[in-house]
């Protein structure tokens, strides 16, 4: 049975949270995560920032901002998507993408201040695509409308085209949280084609996801397999959007 976005009288419209990762079991970083979302619009930002051995090595920080509606329409229609980051050797990128409508299709363009040195995808890999932040959009609107079985999002992150392939696992005994299995399934731009950061590998990666099994539906730990070793993101405390990351 789908849950509705808010008990009466609960404002639950904003929602904030911070995640601690860790790698191989040593420190990784620190996720921010604010969610805001009504029955017809909803705005998704996230900021990252590296610590232990990935700073060392990294220097990594970033943080990203999606907005768009919400219709009838299966999957949610995004307007926007800003990203900028800090890299060891890359500082102040910007990734901007914009979604134009054209000939009845939605295409994901580059937007002002775009700073990728590396020219976009052909465009019938930007058509009709959700941004990575509008994916998790609308991974929680399908567990809104009750759907505990399986679906697949297109996604474009401005550099490469892959499919998030969703499977809603049977409950835990227990355990209070809606288990997901999502693989990441490659389609292009990787292996180099188009990325301006390395060779990522293209095998389909397998992730799983924990959603809180109530009318916020936030995700509650994260588990992926980078370079061999277990990359874990957890929940570590629920804050209000004006303190959460201070």
């Amino acid at each position: 049975m789908a849950m509705a976005l808010c008990p009466r009288g609960a404002n639950c419209a904003e929602l904030a949270a911070q995640y601690r990762a860790s790698w191989a079991g040593l420190s990784a970083g620190e996720i921010v995560l604010r969610l805001r979302d009504d029955p017809t619009a909803y705005r998704d930002e996230i900021a990252i920032g590296s610590a232990g051995l990935p700073r060392l090595v990294t220097r990594f920080r970033g943080s990203a901002v999606s907005e768009g509606r919400i219709a009838a329409a299966p999957l949610p229609a995004p307007l926007h998507y800003d990203a900028r980051y800090d890299l060891r050797k890359r500082r102040d990128r910007q990734l901007s993408m914009r979604f134009a409508v054209a000939a009845g299709a939605v295409i994901a363009e580059r937007g002002p201040g775009d700073t990728s040195r590396k020219p976009p995808l052909a465009a019938h890999f930007r058509t009709n695509v959700l941004d990575p932040l509008s994916a998790l959009t609308a991974i929680r609107l399908e567990l809104r409308r009750g759907n505990r079985g399986a679906f697949s999002l297109p996604v474009y992150d401005g550099a490469r085209r892959f499919d998030v392939r969703a499977r809603v696992l049977p409950e835990h005994s227990g355990d209070n949280a809606i288990h997901v299995e999502l693989t990441l399934a490659p389609l292009a731009g990787f292996k180099g084609e188009s990325s301006d950061d390395g060779d990522p590998d293209d095998a389909p990666r397998p992730v799983a996801v924990k959603f809180s099994n109530d009318q916020r539906l936030m995700p509650l730990s994260m588990r992926v397999s980078v370079y061999y070793l277990p990359l874990v993101v957890e929940l570590t405390r629920w804050c209000a959007t004006a303190a959460c990351g201070q």
